[in-house]
């Protein structure tokens, strides 16, 4: 019987010491310092945000006949054995080859030689960039009238465009991971809430430093230092008035020359007119679209200089048929002596990381972490 009671007190005792255990280490896994309680809204008002994916916005509809119900575009070698069948016929190198290179390298708008099929769909990524719902306009996944993106209309039947695995479609996010060149970073100052605030200022910088992956190489994290480019990046720089609503920052148009090096590192910049950001914030990263205009003569520019004939071949995309369709869809910024549109409206889906950024030896948006590691503070 003393056996049974001594086995029963040492069972209460291990279980009320068990307890106590777990009490305890529930206890200081609540109080745990969070790592990443360092990216919350810093003391001073700022946040700044790196660019970890970029593609036009191509809306991908239902299926592939309710966008494109003639199916896509042809390419230029699908173009070229139109215009030059094998039937015999006895032909220059001069009046093939070179004659179509020199097409795309110097683009016309006369009358497209070959069928070019737009966009039929009439939802669209983007924003309503001139306050107007217009009959060329698109309505938005949500339900938003006015959707300003006729360059969705131009693209959006060009297979290298399409997602999920168009060819450039692809090109421009595998690049701009790649090339330093690329580092595009925001900084939102003046910031009081992440879910609304009325009045924000945005910047844009050029920054010099690698993107930080994950261990899988695929996510990139947060909290990260970014040096900005002081020297060479001047021309990246703009400035934009903004808010917050319900954690959605929403800015003014400004003007954007946007670094985007491509195939090999060539160092087309995009210019771009008007832009707004429309990003889902969170202390952590950023996410949504940058829609504004793209100058038709310097987006056929930058496509030419960053990807060979042989290279647009593999997504079917003709160069010189799309100038000539952007410059019938344009519908931006007309020429102030001709009155003809030179600018396209358009969206950029967009996704970036939260850093910090650093001006030599300083550091804005404090985290603390980081602060220590500089200082010698921390080992």
């Amino acid at each position: 019987m003393q056996q049974v009671k001594t086995s029963v007190l040492r069972a209460a005792l291990a279980f009320a010491l068990g307890a106590g255990v777990f009490q305890s280490a529930a206890a200081a896994e609540s109080s745990r310092v969070d790592p990443l309680k360092p990216l919350m809204l810093t003391s001073d008002g700022r946040l700044a945000y790196i660019i970890t994916t970029r593609h036009w916005a191509v809306y991908p509809g239902k299926d592939l006949k309710t966008e494109c119900p003639k199916g896509t575009n042809d390419g230029p070698r699908e173009q070229f054995e139109k215009q030059f069948p094998t039937n015999g016929a006895k032909r220059t190198l001069v009046d093939t080859q070179l004659m179509r290179e020199g097409r795309q390298w110097f683009p016309s708008t006369e009358r497209e030689p070959f069928e070019f099929k737009e966009v039929a769909g009439k939802v669209s990524y983007g924003m309503d960039l001139d306050g107007q719902v217009k009959p060329t306009d698109f309505v938005g996944p949500d339900g938003e009238k006015g959707i300003d993106n006729q360059l969705f209309r131009a693209i959006g039947c060009i297979s290298s465009y399409r997602p999920p695995g168009g060819h450039w479609r692809t090109s421009e996010t595998q690049t701009l991971r790649r090339y330093n060149y690329n580092r595009f970073v925001i900084e939102i100052t003046g910031v009081d809430s992440l879910e609304n605030d009325a009045q924000v200022t945005v910047k844009s910088y050029r920054s010099l430093d690698p993107l930080m992956t994950d261990a899988s190489g695929e996510s990139f994290t947060p909290g990260a230092p970014q040096e900005i480019d002081e020297r060479w990046g001047a021309f990246a720089q703009s400035t934009w008035t903004g808010k917050i609503v319900n954690g959605v920052l929403i800015t003014d148009p400004a003007d954007l020359v946007m670094p985007t090096a491509m195939s090999f590192g060539t160092t087309a910049n995009h210019e771009l007119r008007g832009v707004r950001f429309k990003l889902t914030l969170t202390p952590e990263s950023a996410k949504g679209f940058m829609a504004g205009y793209a100058g038709v003569d310097d987006f056929i520019r930058h496509l030419n200089v960053s990807s060979a004939t042989a290279i647009q071949s593999y997504g079917q995309l003709s160069s010189p048929s799309l100038y000539r369709a952007m410059h019938r869809l344009a519908d931006g910024y007309p020429d102030p002596k001709t009155g003809e549109m030179t600018a396209i409206s358009s969206a950029l889906e967009v996704e970036f990381t939260r850093v910090f950024l650093t001006r030599g030896s300083a550091t804005t948006g404090e985290n603390p972490q980081l602060s220590q590691v500089k200082s010698g503070t921390k080992k």
